[in-house]
């Protein structure tokens, strides 16, 4: 068939000008190709000299883009004009196909057009990207062209009497449309940019966020294309294989979506709600409704896209219908064509009957759906970040404004703000990111019902019936999920704070045998969660089985009644297949419906807590005192603050700078009455009454006042109230009445902007300069130990030298490995009560402030830093700088520096005034003193000696670094990059990051046993062996119906029954399939879950056995924290999470294997198509996996110290407000939250990067597939049934490959957990096989009867690799020797005493024990029969009972016992319940003292022969001490104890003294013949002591 432009037929009416050259159709169509051909030249050369060579040279900066005015429309029209064009095309072609010649004519000025089209754009787009608008010129010339050109043809279309009935007439109409519209966008860019035309083009920046060159997050600002298909994410996507993504890569936040910018908008919607007085809302209502004003109108575009996407999915089914009852009509002939013009008209009819032409439809539809659900997607997950975003910086901001006593009170815990801000705000986000599936579920459902009426009458209605009642049993399974999930949470967070509790305690757990009763305790939870995890699984298991089954049920109910129902039932394969889509379709809202639901319920609740805590108290808020109130007044004070609930702005100033100015509007009010006051009073109180609650007050009658640049002191008994009367000055606490005044005279650098006059403030002292304040209890950041104390101020170097010294903390930041640049808290190295306090002291030193008060320093440190704190820092540092000090103490020998004291008795003031005043006005209450300082002193003469507790305590911490430190240098390659992965060369990271840990995989499923996992795979392939055949066999029945039907015609019968065919054998297999699938459904989905609680069991109980069984040096190396996470996150991972993921990674991968065999069989030309689809498929999912994990662990990562930021700011914030640094915290909570969002908004991206471009894929099967399937079917006579098959299966291909690659990347984060617990599971427990059993005749039972000790040549180390810590040690001790080891720290005191209980490696001598060498007897039974008591005190949650005696072998008359002689049965006697008293967490309810007691208690009820006490005195006071020295000696006369002493007096009266040094025995004597030396190291000892 030869070519021709206008066809080449004899008869040529093509060629006939003779009414003139525009009246032949051809020549119109050759006119149309002008303006196309003219931008093609004019373009081509620009784009290709212009942008070929700059692009080369320089890569335009993103910081020039912007857009010029009509920019979206512009993109809007050219997309339609392309799809007008293509249709044009195929039009062309389709009535072409009528003449034996080919037009040219009808189809190539539609293909050069389409061109054209795409040029424009493109042409546009470099335009616009390098800001040069005169080049559009050229566009302006195009459109003037093509809008003539298409106008002369319609006009002569009209002219010739062609209408609306053919086709082509209403695309020409619309073309004109078109082009017109776009001419008027280009004459809007001249208007709006002023290009040309105009004497001054108007100078036009890109958005301020595209100059800033860290914002990399572009989609707001990209084209509509690159939106739509993520097109600007690919580079940041492929370079995560090059290196890590990390927040560096991902950048900043573009300003709209700051939490700052949505927290502003948020706010401003709350003030609107409040206008109108009276009628505003109240509580949660309130709260949604500035929610839905806030966040509206994104939401709402949202929720358009997803309509539209939900309508175009009905295209798939209409479709599939089309195309399948197309190839079925048996005569293929079509009636001639219109000829007009002498060209052929087609009518969209005529059109639409052709299949080829439907499969190019649906692909476009396809494509459509897919890019308008994503974008859905992407607004309301953008939304609900953003809106997360501005409620966390409003919970933050109510934080720094709570009232403290609702703290202390316990209205209001750490941990319930802290899930306010965790749980809260994340289900609020998720519910918006769920919302526009409430609004377009109902839609999809009745259309998609109507859909099915229309194709299979009243028996679609019955199977829609099917779905929709087993939807509420799908919600009621969902609703039960979320209990056991609940009650799950309850069971770990139980065994968790046991399992905190037995790692804690490790050391003392092993040394008195007791690991196997927290062990088992440990266990009897899990137990409990497990039977929790079961009701999870099964509910779990049922939920994957409705979604797999109702379908199916649905399908077979409707084809059973549709057989039924009409005698001549129309099923052919077009029907069949169009409903088998629908059903899919219609099933997916249903699933969705029970999560939505779930959302909304949590959503509202949450919504309920935050209304809650927004009215809870807030500081300082009363403007008359409490007293004058009336008796509703906290009923009147919640509505307050409902109504207002974020007063505290000034809208003065313009919104970037309200967070510096961020103090109460006090500021602008007036200065109420001002007092006279005496120039060199600072604070002064006037019968003040304060108090926490509403009851009595704590502080009554309070008149004080505190000099200016003097040392107050505040002294008296606990609790008398010292700590309130700080807190009360700086307006912590409720001013029932009385004033309270402060006089700020700026004496240093930046004070100078406080008010200089005297004020007198009514709230709560918002009128105060800033005050450096030491809390009693020391509050420390997650941050460097610089930060802590420099705490936001500049780095003098001097200043910051002189601190330090003054809080003799420099030998500390030796120890630490980094110095002052270590990490300490939660996530850093855990200091002692100490060192903790003397930094918190350093804080308040090193701040600039006029004032500062220190609420009992001195409590955590020894005699010696309290000194020199109170001389070089306090009397020293603070004196020089004329700073006011006010000094809360016990310490009574510090009284003669006061300048002033405040004597505090039960909340009363007792006395001021200086302390000869009081030795005038008080004398018995001096006399009290002096008593009392006389003691003090006494004491310091006894105390001063070197190995203090603060030696005590830095060797606690050298001692952790030291085997921290050993175990880095030694750890294998594998771990080390399992510990760190940035200090591991680049590339092996890379490729360790780019593999599956398929060996994680492998760890996992090997655990569930072989039976399981055969059981698993078979009943995965069988049930989709099964989902195949079913879909098969309604193909050959349906293809079946056909042939009868062209039978029963050919035969003359008027039904097909007639002749002979009968449904019923086809319908009984269908059925027998159906139920088979819904059983093996069943099967497989439970399982899955069986095999998932088998592991989790397993699992959790091998590393819990080995972690308890491990030796003492992994819990020195490892920090507590990250064995903690196995037990907790890595642990819930593999109980709830991995399952689930294995299930949906199975489904999704053996669906998406069945559907491509499927299409495969039905047509086999589909396979070359698919290679190269296939390795698009791999790359994509390669460079996503990877990108995917990095964000995840970004997001998890930067969650951490948002969280940890708000739980410090709620601990800290007495001292942040009494430093006034509320806008700088404010400031971090910005940062903070912002990196949390921008991982997460990239994370959205990079899924719906994933998505859109599998689903491209999954698109271009379809297509592949129609195409194929078509053909093969018109010429190769492939029966219609299979077609129909074919076209369903590729229609659900995206879905799967989506899921597939979606599951595969959460199940490479999962399988981490698995590899970290494995990483545990191979240490090696400690040898607890002794070469002895346990039996009576070779272990005594009374072992060890009299106590004695021979060490011989006994060398110690804490690891192979480490140095020796005692070297060939000799000694030997007498039956009931009372012996006292002294040393200095270091020196091998401790290790010796470990050395008994073999917690350390003896590799040479021994020890022997009553003629037993110890090396030889079984762990257990060693460590049982003898005692220790240690340095720090450690007790367990619990009863007392169980503190003393876990293994429940002792009476009630032992315990007792044993509780007098360590001083403690008054105590006990008074708790409620005598023994059984509760003790919390750690013994938080006793003092330091206390604990250390009930320890000493302890080891008296273990009657053992042999005591070690390691240095077990540290924390007692004097007198306390010298009791229990005593009751050593008498309580345990007969009875060997060796001591560690470090206060050298203890063992002055023992019966043998070892001086040690560097792990060798310098001195070995009785203490006074050691004393008769005079060159003696101990005599130097003792003589320090002195």
């Amino acid at each position: 068939m030869s070519l021709a432009f206008c066809g080449n037929e004899n008869n040529s009416v093509a060629y006939n000008v003779d009414g003139g050259v525009l009246n032949n159709g051809c020549f119109l169509d050759a006119l149309n190709v002008v303006p196309h051909v003219f931008l093609l030249f004019i373009t081509f050369p620009i784009l290709f000299i212009g942008w070929g060579s700059q692009s080369s040279k320089v890569h335009i900066h993103h910081s020039t883009w912007l857009h010029f005015p009509g920019h979206n429309l512009r993109w809007l029209l050219t997309f339609v004009l392309l799809f007008i064009l293509v249709c044009e095309i195929a039009e062309g072609i389709v009535s072409d196909g009528f003449s034996q010649s080919l037009h040219l004519h009808l189809y190539m000025p539609a293909g050069l057009a389409f061109m054209a089209g795409i040029t424009s754009i493109i042409y546009y787009h470099n335009i616009e990207t390098s800001n040069f608008p005169k080049l559009l010129l050229a566009l302006l010339i195009y459109w003037v062209l093509a809008f003539i050109m298409k106008t002369i043809k319609f006009a002569k279309y009209t002219e010739h009497g062609i209408g609306p009935r053919q086709l082509r007439y209403c695309i020409t109409g619309l073309l004109v449309l078109l082009y017109g519209l776009l001419l008027a966008v280009e004459i809007n860019v001249i208007l709006g940019r002023r290009y040309m035309c105009f004497a001054d083009p108007t100078e036009v920046k890109p958005p301020e966020d595209l100059q800033d060159l860290g914002v990399r997050f572009l989609q707001p600002f990209v084209n509509l294309l690159s939106k739509a298909t993520y097109w600007w994410m690919n580079t940041f996507i492929t370079s995560a294989h090059r290196r890590p993504i990390d927040l560096k890569v991902i950048g900043k936040l573009p300003i709209a979506m700051r939490a700052l910018t949505n927290y502003m908008k948020l706010r401003k919607a709350f003030e609107d709600q409040k206008r109108p007085q009276g009628t505003a809302p109240q509580g949660p209502k309130l709260i949604w409704q500035a929610l839905r004003k806030a966040f509206g109108r994104p939401l709402m575009l949202s929720i358009t896209f997803r309509f539209m996407a939900d309508l175009l999915g009905f295209a798939g089914p209409l479709c599939i219908s089309g195309i399948v009852h197309h190839i079925s009509k048996d005569n293929r002939t079509i009636q001639q064509p219109m000829s007009l013009l002498g060209i052929y008209f087609i009518s969209s009819k005529e059109f639409l009957e052709n299949a080829y032409v439907l499969a190019v439809l649906l692909f476009l539809a396809l494509l459509l759906q897919r890019t308008f659900l994503q974008a859905s997607y992407y607004v309301a997950i953008e939304t609900g970040i953003n809106l997360r975003g501005a409620i966390q910086t409003k919970i933050y901001n109510k934080i720094m404004r709570l009232c403290t006593s609702n703290m202390s009170m316990g209205e209001l815990t750490v941990a319930q703000i802290c899930n306010l801000v965790a749980i809260d705000t994340n289900q609020l986000m998720w519910f918006f990111f769920l919302l526009p599936n409430l609004w377009a579920m109902p839609v999809q459902i009745i259309v998609g019902v109507i859909l099915l009426y229309y194709l299979l009458g009243i028996s679609a209605l019955i199977g829609a019936t099917v779905i929709a009642v087993l939807a509420p049993v799908q919600y009621f399974v969902a609703t039960k999920l979320s209990q056991t999930q609940k009650s799950t949470l309850e069971y770990s967070s139980e065994r968790l704070k046991k399992t905190n509790e037995l790692l804690r305690g490790i050391k003392l757990l092993k040394l008195y045998a007791w690991e196997h009763i927290f062990c088992d305790s440990v266990e009897e939870t899990r137990g409990k969660e497990l039977t929790s995890l079961q009701a999870f699984a099964l509910y779990t298991s049922i939920s994957i089985f409705m979604n797999a089954a109702i379908p199916i049920a649905a399908v077979l109910t409707t084809f059973v009644v549709h057989v039924h129902i009409s005698e001549d039932a129309d099923l052919s394969p077009a029907v069949a297949f169009a409903s088998l889509s629908l059903f899919h379709i219609l099933v997916t809202p249903l699933f969705l419906l029970s999560s939505v639901v779930r959302s909304t319920v949590k959503a509202l609740v949450s919504v309920q807590k935050l209304s809650e805590f927004f009215s809870s108290d807030e500081i300082g808020d009363e403007q008359e005192p409490r007293a004058m109130l009336t008796s509703g007044s906290s009923n009147h004070n919640q509505n307050r603050y409902q109504a207002v609930p974020l007063k505290v702005v000034n809208r003065k100033r313009p919104p970037r700078d309200d967070w510096n100015n961020y103090s109460s509007q006090g500021d602008h009010e007036g200065d109420g009455p001002s007092q006279e006051m005496d120039q060199d009073t600072c604070i002064k109180i006037n019968s003040g009454y304060f108090t926490w609650t509403d009851g009595p007050p704590t502080l009554s009658n309070v008149d004080i006042r505190i000099p200016f640049g003097k040392l107050t002191m505040i002294v008296g008994q606990v609790g008398c109230g010292k700590s309130s009367l700080l807190l009360a000055a700086l307006g912590e606490m409720q001013r029932v009445s009385g004033t309270v005044t402060w006089n700020s005279l700026p004496t240093l650098d930046h004070e100078a902007d406080y008010c200089s006059s005297s004020c007198v403030f009514e709230p709560a002292g918002r009128k105060r300069g800033a005050v450096a304040y030491a809390s009693q209890k020391p509050w420390l950041l997650n941050a460097t130990v610089v930060e802590n104390i420099t705490f936001e101020m500049p780095m003098i170097k001097s200043r910051y030298k002189a601190v330090i010294e003054a809080c003799s903390l420099q030998p500390d930041i030796d120890i630490l490995p980094q110095g002052d640049q270590t990490e300490i808290g939660e996530r850093g190295i855990i200091l002692s009560g100490g060192q903790k306090q003397r930094i918190s002291v350093a804080r308040s030193l090193y701040q600039q402030t006029n004032l500062v008060f220190l609420d009992d320093p001195f409590s955590a440190l020894d005699i010696h830093l309290s000194d020199h704190l109170m001389q070089d820092g306090i009397l020293k540092l603070l004196r020089e700088e004329k700073r006011t000090v006010v000094l809360v103490t016990h310490k009574l020998q510090y009284l003669p520096h006061a300048d002033w004291i405040i004597a505090m008795k039960d909340g009363t003031i007792q006395t001021e005034g200086t302390l000869k005043d009081i030795q005038n006005c008080e004398p018995e209450l001096f006399e009290q003193w002096k008593i009392l300082m006389h003691r003090q002193d006494q004491d310091f003469e006894k105390d001063t000696e070197a190995a203090s507790m603060t030696d005590l305590e830095r060797k606690n911490l050298r001692r952790a670094m030291y085997s921290r430190e050993a175990v880095r240098t030694e750890e294998d390659e594998e771990e080390e990059s399992l510990e760190s992965d940035d200090d591991d060369n680049m590339s092996q990271v890379m490729r360790q990051r780019a593999t599956i840990p398929w060996r994680s995989c492998g760890t996992y499923l090997s655990s569930a046993g072989v039976l399981l996992l055969s059981l698993l795979l078979l009943s995965q392939l069988l049930k989709h062996s099964l989902m195949v055949a079913i879909d098969y066999w309604l193909a050959h029945w349906t293809s079946q119906v056909i042939e009868a039907k062209i039978n029963a015609t050919a035969r003359n019968c008027t039904v097909a029954q007639a002749c002979g065919f009968s449904h019923s054998w086809y319908l009984s297999i269908f059925s027998v399939l159906c139920c088979l699938g819904i059983i093996l459904c069943l099967a497989t989905s439970v399982a899955v879950e069986w095999t998932g609680l088998k592991v989790a069991k397993e699992l959790h109980q091998q590393l819990l056995h080995k972690i308890v069984l491990a030796p003492m040096r992994l819990f020195e190396t490892t920090p507590l924290g990250s064995i903690l996470n196995r037990f907790s996150t890595d642990t819930n991972t593999i109980d709830q999470h991995v399952p689930t993921t294995l299930e949906c990674l199975s489904r999704s991968t053996l669906l998406c294997v069945s559907a491509l065999g499927v299409i495969s069989y039905v047509t086999p030309v589909f396979l070359i198509a698919l290679l190269p689809l296939a390795v698009t498929c791999y790359f994509i999912q390669k460079y996503f996996r990877m990108a995917s994990r990095d964000l995840q662990q970004l997001e998890d990562s930067t969650q951490l110290p948002l969280l940890s930021h708000f739980s410090e700011t709620v601990e800290g914030l007495t001292t942040i407000r009494a430093l006034r640094y509320e806008p700088r915290f404010r400031q971090r909570l910005l940062q903070y939250t912002d990196a949390n969002n921008i991982a997460s908004l990239f994370l959205t991206a990079a899924n719906r990067w994933l998505e859109v471009r599998m689903e491209y894929i999954g698109a271009c099967v379809v297509l592949v597939a129609a195409v194929a399937s078509i053909t093969n079917c018109l010429y190769n006579h492939l029966s219609t049934g299979l077609v129909g098959l074919g076209l369903t299966y590729a229609l659900m291909v995206s879905n799967y490959m989506n899921w597939m690659v979606r599951n595969l990347a959460d199940m490479e984060v999962q399988l981490g957990s698995v590899k970290r617990i494995n990483g545990l599971l191979k240490t090696e427990p400690e040898n607890y096989e002794g070469l002895l059993s346990e039996s009576v005749t070779q272990v005594p039972d009374g072992w060890p009867r009299q106590g004695e000790i021979k060490i011989q040549n006994l060398s110690v180390r804490y690891d192979t690799t480490l140095k020796p810590v005692l070297k060939n040690v000799n000694a030997h001790i007498n039956p009931g020797q009372k012996v006292g080891i002294c040393g200095r720290t270091g020196s091998g005191k401790s290790s010796f005493s470990l050395a008994f209980f073999r917690m350390v490696d003896m590799f040479e001598g021994r020890i022997v024990i009553d003629d037993i060498d110890i090396a030889k007897l079984p762990l257990q039974t060693l460590r049982s029969r003898l005692s220790i008591i240690l340095q720090d005190p450690i007790l367990f949650s619990g009863t007392i009972r169980f503190n003393l005696d876990p293994e429940m072998k002792a009476t009630d008359e032992m315990l007792w016992e044993a509780l007098d002689i360590a001083q403690l049965k008054p105590v006990v006697k008074s708790l409620p319940g005598g023994l059984d008293a509760a003790v919390t967490e750690g013994g938080e309810n006793f003092s330091q003292g206390q604990r250390q007691l009930f320890c000493l208690a302890r080891a008296f009820v273990r009657k053992s022969s042999i005591l070690i006490m390691d240095e077990a005195t540290a924390s007692i006071d004097m007198a306390t001490e010298s009791i229990l020295q005593k009751v050593v000696m008498t309580a345990f006369a007969d009875r060997t104890v060796v001591t560690i002493a470090h206060r050298v007096h203890t063992i002055l009266n023992a019966d043998l003294v070892i001086v040690m040094k560097r792990g060798i025995i310098l001195e070995y004597d009785r203490p006074e013949a050691l004393l008769e030396k005079e060159d003696s190291v101990f005599t130097s000892f003792v003589r320090a002591d002195k």
